[in-house]
C-alpha cells in the first residue's frame, strides 16, 4: 500500500509546485528569461552582464567581489562577466589608490549609454509584471518580500555558524 504522501516507500514527498522556494525560483527564472530576451536582442547582453551593469550603474566604483556580493552572483561568474564587459568596452577598471590590490569598476561611456537605454526596458518589464496587482497588493507584496528576505537572511546566517 502506498501512502499518498510517499513515493515507493522513500518517505514523504515534496510537491514542488506548492513549495515556496521552488515557486520563487521559477518565478525569478521566468521574469529573468522574459527580460533577457530584450537584453539579448536589443543590447547583445546576458543576464549576468545586465546585473553587473545595474549594480555599477547604481554604485559606480565597486570591485568585482563587491558586485558579486551586491548581486548575490557567483564570484567566478562575475569575474567572467567583467572580463567580457571590459573586452566589449562597456566597463573600465582602475586600481584603487589606497589599496593596490583592489580594482575599481565603472561603466564606460558606452556602458553608460546602454545603461540609460536599458533601464526603461527593465522598468517596463517590472510595470507589466506588477500590473496584475492592485496598489494595495503591491504595497503588501513589498512588505511580504521584505519579511521573506529578512527570514532567508536569518536562515542563511544560522547555517554559517
Amino acid at each position: 500500500m502506498t501512502d499518498e504522501n510517499s513515493q515507493g516507500g522513500v518517505g514523504p514527498i515534496l510537491k514542488l509546485e506548492s513549495f515556496l522556494p521552488y515557486r520563487l525560483s521559477v518565478l525569478s527564472n521566468r521574469v529573468s528569461a522574459a527580460i533577457a530576451q530584450d537584453y539579448a536582442e536589443r543590447f547583445d547582453m546576458t543576464v549576468p552582464e545586465w546585473r553587473t551593469m545595474a549594480a555599477l550603474g547604481e554604485h559606480p566604483g565597486l570591485s568585482a567581489a563587491e558586485v558579486a556580493s551586491f548581486t548575490e552572483m557567483d564570484k567566478v561568474a562575475v569575474s567572467r562577466t567583467v572580463a567580457r564587459m571590459l573586452e566589449a568596452g562597456r566597463l573600465t577598471r582602475t586600481t584603487a589608490s589606497n589599496d593596490r590590490r583592489r580594482s575599481i569598476l565603472k561603466l564606460s561611456a558606452a556602458g553608460q549609454r546602454i545603461y540609460r537605454q536599458i533601464v526603461p526596458v527593465a522598468r517596463a518589464h517590472e510595470a507589466n509584471l506588477v500590473a496584475a496587482l492592485g496598489a494595495e497588493e503591491r504595497r503588501q507584496l513589498d512588505r511580504l518580500l521584505d519579511k521573506l528576505f529578512a527570514a532567508a537572511t536569518a536562515d542563511l546566517k544560522r547555517g554559517k555558524r
